[in-house]
């Protein structure tokens, strides 16, 4: 399942009503509820004759977020492909409506995360080993371009942001000694975007999908869901099959590098969103964190480690 509905109200006709009416399968639909969750997107459960489906209906701004509605749509059809995502069923190009098929299970909390991560680390490895997705999404390149954004329009940018640009230059340069290549990943796991069905863990939402180090999946999951580092340690062993130092640290650092970048995405989103969401203190969260990873012991351990087999 979807997070719990939060509007189901008949505005979402008024709102969304001839867009739905567009794809066939949508027309005869018997109700619409609004699924919380999305903050770069509306997802509307839409019940039918038949079963039910999600409509996601994305804004305008998307690509200043570097999200591809194209690259979505393909790379969601390739994960259903892996049998991890939802199967696509119907997109509107350029009308930023996407069909996908509605999965009953339990959506995640990071507390579920936590009890879960041999599961993840399963669901992630199909995953990873599926068909190349149809760009690459890589934290060190969307960090750039995300900088770009927000001094060309003036957005807000954290004081003493730009210092530890040249650290994240150290660790692209130390990543590089022991690269094994980009895979398909989600790229934006937090905890909403797993779904239990009790047999096994699905991954949903595509829009930040794109071939990428692996260990940025895995980094990701557990920074979004704020676990403690025995917990890194945990998914990442689980994930290679055994305990790889080298695989900890490159998990650690693509999470740091991971804080830093989304801390521009709050600061574009809370320039441009039309959502009732404190983007601002969300990206200012992301980079307190950042700052004290940059700063700490276990910062240049790890440069050490991530090129040490």
């Amino acid at each position: 399942m979807y997070p719990e509905p939060m509007n189901t109200s008949n505005t979402l006709e008024e709102e969304f009503g001839i867009l739905l009416n567009k794809v066939p399968r949508l027309r005869n639909r018997l109700s619409l509820v609004e699924l919380s969750g999305g903050i770069t997107n509306r997802n509307l459960k839409v019940e039918l004759p038949d079963g039910k489906c999600v409509a996601r209906i994305s804004s305008n701004s998307s690509e200043l977020l570097s999200i591809d509605r194209e690259s979505e749509y393909h790379n969601s059809k390739l994960a259903a492909e892996t049998n991890c995502g939802a199967q696509v069923l119907d997109y509107l190009p350029g009308q930023g409506l996407l069909v996908i098929s509605f999965i009953e299970g339990k959506t995640f909390t990071a507390n579920d995360v936590e009890n879960n991560l041999g599961r993840i680390a399963q669901s992630c490895r199909a995953l990873h080993s599926g068909k190349p997705f149809v760009r690459d999404f890589t934290m060190y390149e969307i960090q750039k371009n995300y900088l770009a954004i927000v001094q060309e329009r003036g957005f807000k940018l954290p004081a003493n942001y730009l210092d530890y640009a040249p650290k994240m230059e150290e660790i692209n340069r130390a990543m590089k000694v022991l690269d094994d290549g980009l895979v398909p990943c989600n790229n934006d796991l937090l905890p909403g975007n797993f779904i239990d069905d009790g047999a096994k863990i699905w991954l949903i939402d595509y829009e930040y999908s794109g071939n990428n180090d692996a260990c940025f999946e895995l980094g990701n999951i557990w920074a979004e869901a704020f676990l403690d580092y025995e917990r890194l340690e945990e998914l990442v062993t689980a994930y290679y099959g055994s305990y790889r130092a080298e695989k900890v640290a490159r998990a650690w650092l693509q999470a740091l590098m991971a804080k830093y970048g989304w801390t521009l995405w709050a600061s574009i989103q809370s320039s441009i969103s039309e959502l009732d969401f404190d983007f601002w203190q969300w990206g200012m969260t992301k980079f307190e964190l950042a700052q004290s990873e940059f700063n700490s012991d276990a910062f240049r351990k790890a440069l050490i480690q991530v090129t040490e087999k």
